[in-house]
């Protein structure tokens, strides 16, 4: 605890509570915690509101004092909503000259951690301040480290199954063990590994996010691995892979499923001697690289099919971080949609804006397909539009029917379109040679057997073109559209 402070926010300097309660614990021998001192005037407490994600960080406080009178108690509301948005984890404990009982019990149940009034007495404060600093501090400031390494997007939550994933990853830090993140896309797969990167001993070296699914099978080796002089045509000069320039770092390869067979080898390879070798060249290079994976797919699942090495996926998941989407955790899509609200009024320069309890509504009933990502955009399309301090549920430009489904990774993309042309070509090529598939075969340059296989993979029986008539002209090439 000798490293804990505390915040005195006051943000009604005039009622002299602030200075009151400094004075209650300079006075008293039994608190050793460096005490930081903040007022904002009446008039700048809801510009404080927008930026009190950055205020507080400046101070890194483990408890937060939030100063008020009874008078202006509509702007304790604002400023304890915000804060229990954006620091989910820090108590935060009102003073105030006085408060009905009823009021208290509100403010307690919208995020309050205690409540105290005058006359202070350090006997009554200091057992308080000593309990909660226990219970919450350091977890608290590993939350203040992820949000100035990282930012807040993808780390606020208080769902138990979003928690039990996130607070897994000091502990993860801390080793060098391989981690495989799965969830679905925007769900925070990258913010995790950078999280796990910045909190680790190797947070001054560099992090290498690369998505394999975006980088064509035949250049991926070269991206990773790099190349020699003369190891292809075009290699005029050598090239450094992601690798060596991840070295004493973390490279983070996303869409793990996507690495071909070859890839696979040489990553376990690499995984198990830390050894590489560079495309072209006879010499093995070594590297200092821990390796974060992830995948928008079960990686068993490709085990299974034979599209992932079983070996390379034991290496690999070490440690196995499964992030929730955002359907399964509902109950954090208030949090997430305050922080974006103030996030973008900031940015775009808005006044502070709220959503009415229908557009809220709709959000909570939304099964989000794009997760985490997809409700950031519903909300800065609602702050760009909008020019009323009240969101309504028609400023939000939903999902529309056709793209509220799973958003499918390149991998998946790609597959879909390739199964599309596959089966309507061999079928055209049927259809246009009346079933005979020899002819269908030397018509596609395609052995017979390969030709066969090719209708095994996609259900087409030949014998159903057999009994078209024949026709008196050859078939016509499609137009583009049909």
């Amino acid at each position: 605890m000798k490293e804990s402070n505390l915040l005195l926010l006051d943000i009604n300097p005039a009622s002299g509570l602030g200075k009151m309660l400094q004075e209650t614990f300079k006075s008293s021998n039994g608190l050793n915690i460096p005490l930081n001192y903040e007022s904002m005037e009446m008039e700048t407490s809801h510009l404080a509101t927008r930026n009190i994600a950055k205020i507080v960080p400046t101070f890194r406080p483990d408890i937060i004092f939030l100063i008020s009178a009874h008078a202006v108690r509509h702007h304790v509301y604002t400023l304890l909503q915000s804060l229990r948005t954006v620091f989910t984890k820090i108590p935060v404990i009102l003073v105030m000259d006085e408060c009905p009982a009823e009021e208290v019990f509100d403010l307690l149940k919208i995020g309050a951690t205690d409540f105290i009034t005058p006359p202070f007495k350090s006997a009554d404060i200091l057992p308080r301040i000593w309990r909660l600093l226990e219970q919450n501090a350091p977890a608290e400031r590993i939350h203040q480290t992820l949000m100035e390494k990282i930012g807040l997007q993808q780390i606020i939550g208080e769902s138990p199954a979003f928690l039990a994933e996130i607070e897994k990853i000091p502990l993860v830090a801390k080793s060098d063990a391989t981690v495989l993140i799965t969830g679905e896309t925007g769900t925070g797969k990258e913010v995790c590994a950078r999280t796990i990167h910045y909190l680790s001993p190797r947070t001054d070296k560099p992090f290498i996010p690369v998505n394999c699914g975006a980088i064509p099978t035949e250049l991926l080796e070269n991206e990773l691995f790099g190349h020699k002089t003369g190891a292809f045509t075009s290699a005029t000069s050598s090239q450094p892979g992601l690798i060596q320039e991840a070295d004493g770092g973390t490279l983070f390869l996303d869409e793990i499923d996507s690495l071909s067979a070859t890839a696979q080898i040489k990553l376990l390879r690499f995984l198990q001697e830390k050894e590489y070798r560079p495309l072209g060249s006879s010499k093995v290079c070594k590297a200092d690289v821990r390796i974060i994976t992830a995948s928008n797919i079960k990686l068993e699942d490709a085990v299974m099919t034979g599209r992932f090495r079983q070996d390379v996926y034991y290496r690999l998941n070490i440690v196995h971080l499964i992030l929730p989407p955002l359907r399964e955790r509902r109950s954090d899509i208030p949090l997430l949609a305050r922080h974006f609200l103030d996030t973008y009024a900031d940015e775009y320069n808005k006044q502070a804006a709220e959503l009415s309890p229908d557009a809220l509504q709709i959000l909570l009933l939304l099964d989000w397909p794009g997760n985490v990502r997809e409700l950031e955009h519903v909300i800065e399309r609602a702050v760009v539009l909008s020019n009323q301090r009240i969101i309504g549920k028609e400023d939000l430009v939903l999902p529309s029917p056709e793209t509220d489904m799973q958003i499918e990774s390149f991998q998946e993309a790609k597959k879909r379109v390739v199964v599309q042309f596959e089966t309507a070509y061999i079928q055209d090529l049927l259809l246009a040679h009346h079933g005979n598939v020899t002819k269908a075969a030397q018509a596609a340059k395609k052995n017979r057997r390969a030709f066969w296989q090719l209708m095994r993979k996609h259900h087409i029986n030949p014998e159903s073109y057999k009994t078209i008539p024949h026709s008196t002209t050859p078939p016509q090439p499609k137009e583009k559209g049909q």
